[in-house]
């Protein structure tokens, strides 16, 4: 049943990206030329909203439906994280897409985004394989 629930909130997400334009190639080009403020206001509603979401769990001490508290740790900022995201900045400016929309662009009929999808699989195959490796 909890993967029925998931499966609707999915297609649901999907929904509400595809009626957006944020999954859109040209809209998220527009941002790279800085040509409009569409994603802009997107990406920082979403920012603004996970911002206030992150207070309220620490300030109510939430807990999850298993009743163990919701810890969140601060991370410092590490080289590897700015390499890393450099990495997936280029890939969303080179394939138009962050790994989120590219289900549902795959699940639109663009098909020249199933091989995106499959490379953003693939690489965390990859990552999962050797992350032992990596220094963290």
């Amino acid at each position: 049943m909890v993967y029925f629930v998931v499966m609707i909130l999915g297609i649901f997400f999907g929904m509400i990206l595809s009626n957006g334009e944020v999954i859109s190639w040209f809209r998220i080009q527009e941002m790279f030329r800085f040509d409009s403020f569409h994603m802009y206001g997107v990406i920082g509603s979403a920012i603004a909203v996970g911002a206030v979401t992150m207070a309220l769990l620490r300030k109510f001490h939430a807990r999850s439906l298993n009743g163990d508290p919701i810890v969140i740790e601060t991370k410092k900022l590490e080289k590897g994280t700015v390499i890393g995201g450099v990495i997936f900045g280029l890939g969303w400016a080179m394939t138009g897409a962050c790994p989120g929309p590219l289900y549902a662009l795959a699940g639109s009929g663009y098909p020249a985004y199933i091989a995106a999808l499959l490379f953003a699989v693939g690489g965390a195959l990859v990552y999962g394989t050797i992350r032992d490796k990596l220094p963290h």
